[in-house]
């Protein structure tokens, strides 16, 4: 009788209790076994023994595989996908595993096979986007997108020395010519390039035309190892005065030390410095922009669109419209078309955009300009009469907030709100403006421009009134 096993590595210990290796590595990643006891990847003989083999094979439930799981993940990152936001792959689960993120059961390392509960539970993770930016490298095309410019812009920016690469991967291009080096970058340093480089015109680059030279063929590349940033730079990149940036020079004993220029103009290693302002919490990792969600009526009844990286500019007086810009899908920007294609236009039942009140708007809503940039994007703006535009209504439908003037102002009866404006929203037990009475009323939206006119024209009539005696 040959001598029994003391120690085991998950293959041994998977043989030992006669179950896959896919099951035992779960249950050692998922903690249903105990940790390695006898050094890295090995267990005791008692530790291997005392485990439930039962309990180890019916939690597997079947391995996915990892372009299962990237098809999972891309769609968790939204529908459709937002711009500046690459499709997930499988060799991007792979790096997954790697940060371990993901538990690797078998397959080959760079593409492997993961469990479908846990792909599920990362999927619903908010902070997706972060950990696939933090832990994912991007090869170029993939870098373009997450940055929303062209291929060849982003060739620029890696002439001009602004990104370099972290890794590299070889892939088997069959159509294109066989083996091929690709480079792979960053999500992080994609991520912070707007950040880092204030001096660009970001939003000017991403909309080139098709077949339009680079704004960034003209630049001159940084020299090698003299990435530079003046004070007065690092102010613009933290969003700070050149006097803050001063202080905390002067207050942080871990502030980088100058790589040249003079005392009064002391240049500093950007690398550096972003590791610092990151560190400091002086800058943040940029994540995508939220998109407006818009609520439209039209001939068909109400539809629901997305605006990926939105812009709302407001209208300061009612002569003057209102716009709205984002990107859109073609599809998407077909319905809109078709839903303000009308004579009065569309009617904007609820807008909510990031960092704005959500806000209504009773008709007139209409397409102004469609714009496709020559990476492919579809850019679209919208425009209203500012007049029109008013709070939207904290019902899940939306429709727009409205007060009305009585022509005879509300007496000491009325039990309706009221308004700086002046005006009131009936509620059906008010003896002048409820549901038994018939009140004549002048409406005009809530919260908009022709509200804030009222109130401030009553605040001025109120203070020019002569006081009581």
């Amino acid at each position: 009788m040959g001598k029994q096993r003391e120690f085991y590595d998950e293959q041994a210990a998977a043989g030992r209790l006669g179950v896959p290796l896919a099951a035992w590595r779960w249950a050692a990643g998922s903690g249903l076994v105990p940790p390695a006891d006898a050094g890295p990847g090995q267990w005791s003989r008692s530790a291997v023994e005392a485990v439930d083999a039962e309990g180890v094979r019916a939690a597997l439930r079947g391995p996915m595989g990892a372009g299962q799981a990237a098809d999972r993940l891309t769609e968790a990152l939204g529908e459709p996908l937002p711009r500046c936001r690459p499709r997930v792959t499988a060799a991007a689960v792979g790096h997954l595993v790697k940060a371990g993120l993901l538990v690797w059961l078998g397959g080959e390392a760079a593409c492997p096979d993961i469990h479908p509960d846990q792909v599920a539970a990362l999927a619903r993770r908010r902070d997706l986007p972060a950990l696939l930016d933090r832990h994912v490298p991007l090869g170029p095309d993939q870098a373009a997108v997450r940055l929303g410019v062209r291929r060849t812009d982003y060739d620029q920016i890696v002439r001009l020395g602004w990104i370099s690469r972290v890794s590299s991967v070889t892939i088997d291009y069959k159509s294109r010519g066989g083996w091929t080096k690709v480079p792979l970058y960053s999500g992080i340093d994609l991520a912070l390039l707007p950040v880092l480089r204030p001096g660009v015109d970001w939003e000017a680059l991403r909309t080139v035309t098709a077949g339009g030279r680079s704004p960034l063929a003209g630049l001159a590349p940084v020299t090698p190892g003299r990435d530079v940033v003046l004070l007065a730079e690092v102010a613009r990149i933290a969003r700070v005065g050149r006097a803050a940036v001063v202080n905390w020079r002067r207050r942080h004993a871990d502030f980088p030390d100058p790589v040249g220029g003079t005392d009064v103009h002391p240049e500093f290693d950007r690398r550096a410095m972003a590791a610092w302002l990151l560190d400091h919490d002086k800058i943040d990792i940029p994540s995508q922009t939220p998109p407006a969600m818009l609520l439209l009526d039209g001939a068909e009844g109400p539809t629901r669109l997305r605006l990926d990286g939105p812009l709302l500019l407001l209208a300061d007086n009612a002569e003057e419209e209102d716009q709205l810009s984002g990107w859109t899908t073609d599809a998407d920007a077909d319905a809109l078309a078709e839903l303000t294609a009308g004579t009065f236009g569309a009617s904007l039942r609820r807008l909510a955009v990031p960092g704005a009140d959500p806000l209504a708007v009773p008709g007139e809503v209409r397409v102004i300009d469609r714009f496709r940039t020559g990476s492919g994007g579809l850019k679209v703006t919208l425009g209203w009469p500012a007049a029109l535009r008013g709070a939207a209504s904290d019902r899940q439908a939306g429709g727009v907030v409205r007060h009305g003037l009585a022509y005879a102002g509300p007496g000491k009866a009325c039990a309706c709100k009221r308004h700086a404006c002046g005006g009131v929203v009936p509620v059906p037990w008010c003896e002048e403006h409820g549901t038994s009475a018939e009140p004549v009323l002048e409406w005009h939206p809530g919260g908009g421009i022709r509200c804030a006119d009222l109130a401030r024209s009553r605040s001025a009539a109120a203070a020019d009134a002569p006081s009581g005696v």
